[in-house]
């Protein structure tokens, strides 16, 4: 068990560096489920135990005698049928009344000891695991990265009406540069970055069954919000009240319901005032209401 243990540890470490791929080819979690299974094996092995066989004393013969699932070795020298089976009984009686047993094992690796110090090396690898482990965006493999920023990129050019790109910013030098700290754009260009957190909440939305409420309809006003940069809108509050706007087709486009996609821009104008606290621009401007200058969409009485 120790080269098994020994074998957890290097493979943990791979995995943790992405060595040869080791993320994208093995789950973590599959490691650690083959581990738990061979120390269990392991100890529930070494718990069987067989009969003691008295060593038999110079010249004399034992007899292997099977009686249903029990076998016993008997001392035997001719005796008659009857006799074999007196002696039978006495080898059953004392295989009940005797509680020392020998196992395939030493005695010190038939208590719990062995497990635990198993159970302890599994739960201590997966604790680093846990804590050194990649996390959000930077825990996927590149073929999922790839995958998400070229829907993103579909999507953002859908709304600016050419084709555009988005990145995430995993060197995590550019956006964050201006106020705007969710993502960042040139206005009328072709590229926008958005944060690795962004990139995940929109990962998780359209590939992963949704996260967080709030943090996903964040990223699909930062994503619209964006975009509408690239579209060649300047004025923030005018980009983030049409950026609601479209986030709604824009989260249903990623796997929300047209109720959850609603709500889900409601929210993020009912929370502009508080975030514009730290940039006036933000602020949406009174015209952002249904049926005002700002409505996109002034036939439909529902807004965003």
């Amino acid at each position: 068990m120790v080269w098994v243990r020994l074998g957890l540890v290097a493979f943990v470490l791979v995995w943790l560096f992405d060595l040869a791929g080791a993320r994208f080819y093995v789950p973590i979690w599959a490691a650690f489920l083959v581990a738990l299974g061979l120390e269990l094996h392991y100890f529930f092995g070494a718990r069987r135990v067989r009969p003691r066989i008295r060593e038999r004393d110079e010249g004399e013969e034992l007899l292997l005698v099977r009686d249903g699932d029990e076998e016993f070795w008997i001392p035997y020298a001719g005796e008659s049928p009857d006799k074999v089976e007196e002696l039978v009984a006495e080898a059953r009686a004392q295989a009940e009344a005797d509680e020392t047993v020998e196992t395939d094992v030493p005695a010190e690796q038939r208590t719990l000891r062995p497990l635990l110090v198993g159970l302890g090396v599994i739960a201590a690898l997966a604790g680093i695991v846990w804590i050194a482990g990649p996390r959000g965006w930077d825990g996927l493999h590149d073929d999922e990265k790839a995958k998400a920023t070229a829907l993103f990129s579909a999507e953002a050019s859908r709304i600016v009406g050419r084709p555009v790109e988005i990145r995430c910013d995993e060197s995590r030098r550019i956006v964050g540069a201006v106020q705007h700290s969710d993502g960042i754009a040139e206005v009328g260009g072709d590229l926008a970055y958005l944060t690795p957190d962004r990139c995940h909440d929109l990962y998780r939305q359209a590939f992963g069954g949704g996260g967080p409420f709030s943090q996903t309809a964040r990223a699909i006003a930062v994503l619209a919000h964006e975009s509408w940069h690239l579209r060649g809108e300047r004025d923030e509050g005018t980009t983030e009240c049409f950026g609601l706007q479209s986030g709604v087709a824009l989260a249903r486009r990623l796997g929300a319901s047209d109720d959850t996609a609603r709500r889900m821009m409601r929210q993020q104008l009912a929370e502009n005032a508080l975030r514009a606290q730290g940039g006036v621009e933000y602020l949406v401007p009174p015209e952002c209401r249904d049926g005002g200058e700002l409505d996109l969409d002034p036939g439909s009485s529902r807004f965003p």
